[in-house]
């Protein structure tokens, strides 16, 4: 005689294994309030958890004995979630700008580049400055060493260079991060 065996499981995966679906014979149990009850076994605490309304949380799996907690599991995780919204709320995503130049740039048009870098570092964005070289002009990456170096003297009182120039095939760059501002600190 062949038996089905129907089960429903958890339709979410909330990372936290709660009221039957502990399997463990001894558990250390944590009251609502963070007091210890001691140790006990799953069943007798799962009683505790349904007398009080609440339910039975494994919060500690690796410890041994395993750590559960009498919590309102559905309230704890409004409220996880809630954290999760806020704290996506307050990030903010830092671009990376790309300044391109040629080691024969003329003055005015390194000018122009120079304040575009400077609004994208006031704005709180990385600025990537590369020097492109054509031809001939590899046999001279010194000249757009000395360029890049002047560009980020220039930038230096908003950003910090993160690294030296850096020749990478006909392009040599640097990184601009922003400076941390006054605020950030405190």
């Amino acid at each position: 005689m062949i038996f089905n065996v129907w089960r429903c499981f958890p339709i979410a995966n909330t990372g936290h294994q709660t009221n039957e679906e502990i399997r463990d014979k001894v558990v250390r149990l944590i009251s609502a309030n963070g007091q210890q009850l001691g140790l006990m076994s799953s069943q007798e605490a799962l009683r505790l958890a349904e007398e009080q309304n609440l339910d039975l949380v494994k919060i500690s799996p690796n410890a041994d004995p395993p750590v559960c907690k009498l919590m309102d599991y559905g309230k704890y995780r409004f409220e996880q979630t809630k954290r999760e919204k806020e704290a996506r709320k307050n990030q903010r995503v830092v671009e990376i700008k790309e300044i391109r130049m040629s080691p024969s740039i003329d003055v005015n048009d390194f000018n122009v580049k120079l304040r575009n870098a400077q609004k994208f570092l006031s704005e709180g964005n990385r600025c990537k400055v590369t020097v492109r070289f054509r031809g001939r002009e590899m046999a001279h990456t010194d000249i757009g060493r000395d360029l890049l170096l002047k560009f980020a003297e220039e930038c230096a009182g908003l950003a910090v260079m993160d690294k030296s120039p850096k020749l990478e095939g006909r392009h040599m760059s640097i990184f601009l991060s922003p400076k941390p501002s006054k605020d950030a600190k405190k």
